[in-house]
């Protein structure tokens, strides 16, 4: 299969794309620079230039691929306090190229958030069957799986909050570790008992290859390896690593020492995967975020020389 992948120099991205390589996928990998275009190219991808905001190229793309992984978000505007704008560009993105697949039965296979639903109003244990009428990236998750009404083989994979690998992380831990090196202690909220949901991007990788193969049109899936850690104990995770004093930070002050993370730093995000597991006979073997946290290598070293890039 000819797989369009966005946001193909991420994160994500870097376990996605040799995963579909190793099937036997050929990969389309979208760069925004010189950078990234190598990086997409080490990864084994054909690279095709451009961003999320050139929608022509993206609805070209689309329709000479055989399916879409898309990844690509705007966290450089969501760390900037601008995660209306970030939504509102991935929202128009999600549209061109689901325009593009109309009537295909081709995968497109969206990327959701779980904080998402939380950030909106849920609570409680979240699970596959869960949805929310909308929000920010809420909106982008629904209209992927509504795609699916117009002949596209949709589905929509919820990723946590904290997407770990061999001392790479995701904008929120990477952010939480910076802010530790900048401060000089790692943090928390009042008790530290709220929990985050986590997995390694290799497991992770392996998800999106099985939903572009055969996730049913419409299917939400959480790519969830651990149904929640304390906030508490990746502070004090980090701190270990660090050797970093851990302490909790008043209400009044969460503003000022959290930055962009004060609005997700206290949230409770438990999150099942029961039924993706079972659905798609997916097993996360990779170590779990703490464990990755205590390995000796150099964590986030991408953040290392910022507070909260």
């Amino acid at each position: 299969m000819r797989v369009f992948v966005t946001g193909a120099s991420g994160n994500v991205a870097a376990s996605v794309i040799p995963e579909l390589v190793s099937a036997g996928h050929a990969v389309i990998g979208l760069a925004r620079s010189d950078r990234s275009a190598a990086v997409v190219s080490s990864l084994g991808a054909e690279v095709r230039r451009g961003d999320l905001d050139e929608l022509d190229g993206l609805s070209r793309a689309v329709r000479e691929s055989d399916g879409v992984i898309h990844l690509a978000f705007k966290h450089e505007e969501m760390r900037s306090g601008e995660l209306a704008s970030a939504a509102a560009a991935d929202l128009r993105a999600i549209e061109t190229m689901g325009a593009a697949l109309n009537g295909s039965d081709k995968p497109f296979v969206g990327t959701g958030a779980t904080l998402g639903l939380i950030m909106a109003g849920f609570r409680g244990q979240l699970t596959e069957r869960d949805g929310w009428p909308g929000g920010p990236r809420i909106d982008a998750e629904n209209r992927v799986l509504a795609l699916a009404e117009q002949g596209v083989r949709s589905s929509v994979i919820r990723l946590p909050p904290t997407v770990h690998s061999r001392g790479r992380h995701g904008s929120f831990i990477s952010g939480l570790i910076a802010i530790a090196r900048a401060t000089g202690v790692a943090s928390y909220v009042g008790d530290g008992t709220n929990r985050w949901p986590s997995a390694d991007t290799r497991d992770v990788g392996r998800l999106y290859r099985l939903a572009l193969e055969s996730a049913p049109a419409g299917s939400r899936l959480h790519a969830v390896a651990e149904e929640g850690i304390t906030l508490r104990d990746t502070a004090e995770a980090i701190g270990r690593r660090l050797s970093l004093s851990v302490a909790s930070i008043a209400a009044e002050d969460i503003g000022r020492h959290f930055g962009f993370l004060s609005g997700f730093v206290g949230l409770d995000n438990p999150t099942s995967s029961e039924i993706t597991r079972d659905t798609f006979g997916w097993t996360p073997t990779e170590p779990g975020l703490i464990a990755d946290l205590d390995e000796e290598h150099d964590i986030a070293p991408e953040l290392s020389k910022t507070s909260t890039r």
